[in-house]
């Protein structure tokens, strides 16, 4: 993992990433800004989804880059986080030229979190479009936190407080690609009741503890564990390279991902999960084989399945009655 100082998304040039966190609300913000525009796409395998632009990322529609991407708590309530986006970055005269306007470009996903404790009651106006602005203004390239923060702030998966996790690796080809992702899923990302990770086989320097697998584990431990009655759902993230991809690279790119999320959540993608997955490209290196891509593609689902499991062994229970536990206070 050569050149990838931090093992974060902001390890590819040209990008920032900015948090908006309400510990009390339960739920937050995080935005991911491009100096330039990238080019983007996107996928949906979960049942229950909830996007803002997402339609504007299939490889058949016509804008092809977008300023900024959003993942944001509050169910459909937190689509109100891309304006405050789309505030800031008119602020700064970026967007998609539409005659002499810029419209800027800003794709969103939203987790499912009102039901984890915190105060919703927040009156006539959601707080999300507020925060969307502060999330944009916070960006800075650079390390950045992990997991009770931003997008992660309220999330929970079926045994333990989920997260924001983030993770980076190199090609052979010395293209970097990296993820960013809120773990809010309806499965679990630890094995049975134990505190090992679905995503140890792809983890390196110890970054979510160093544990490994159990020395054995059986079908009991892959039976279901969901939430139940308590949908609070969904698992949303990006996939991020510095690679010049065309709109149908960046879309299977984002597929790819959702792999790295079905490699370290058991079950992904069920019914009641909207589990989406940006992807985009900041074209400062062109593939020189169709080798290359494949490659490329490999490690993306491999830096969404080692990001999900940090974001979940970095979370923090929320400081509300009955909060669910997370992965350090079950296992130090």
């Amino acid at each position: 993992m050569a050149d990838a100082i931090e093992n974060l998304l902001t390890d590819i040039e040209g990008i920032s990433v900015g948090h908006s966190t309400d510990l009390e609300l339960g739920s937050g913000v995080t935005v991911i800004v491009f100096d330039e525009p990238a080019v983007a796409s996107g996928s949906v395998l979960g049942g229950a989804p909830g996007g803002r632009e997402t339609s504007l990322l299939d490889p058949s529609m016509t804008v092809e880059v977008v300023d900024a991407l959003v993942l944001s708590g509050g169910s459909a309530f937190g689509l109100d986080a891309a304006g405050g986006v789309q505030a800031g970055l008119r602020e700064i005269g970026r967007g998609f030229p539409v005659g002499d306007v810029r419209v800027p470009i800003v794709p969103q996903a939203i987790l499912m979190d009102l039901l984890n404790g915190g105060n919703k009651d927040w009156g006539i106006q959601s707080p999300y479009r507020d925060m969307g602005y502060t999330a944009f203004k916070a960006a800075t390239k650079g390390a950045f936190a992990l997991g009770s923060v931003g997008a992660g702030t309220g999330a929970t998966t079926a045994t333990l407080k989920g997260g924001l996790g983030s993770a980076s690796a190199m090609t052979t080809g010395g293209h970097k690609v990296a993820a960013l992702v809120a773990v809010n899923a309806m499965g679990s990302a630890t094995i049975g009741d134990g505190p090992f990770f679905w995503s140890a086989p792809f983890e390196l320097d110890d970054e979510f503890g160093g544990i490994g697998l159990p020395a054995n584990f059986s079908a009991p431990d892959t039976v279901l564990r969901a939430k139940g009655i308590n949908l609070t759902a969904t698992t949303i993230g990006a996939v991020v390279t510095d690679a010049a991809l065309t709109k149908a690279q960046a879309h299977r790119l984002s597929i790819m991902g959702q792999n790295g999320i079905g490699r370290a959540v058991l079950p992904a993608h069920l019914p009641a999960d909207g589990d989406t997955v940006f992807a985009a490209a900041t074209n400062a290196r062109p593939l020189a084989s169709s080798v290359d891509f494949m490659e490329l593609c490999h490690l993306a689902a491999l830096v969404m399945a080692r990001a999900v499991a940090r974001g979940v062994y970095e979370a923090t229970s929320l400081p509300v009655e009955g909060a669910q536990l997370s992965w350090r206070d079950r296992f130090g």
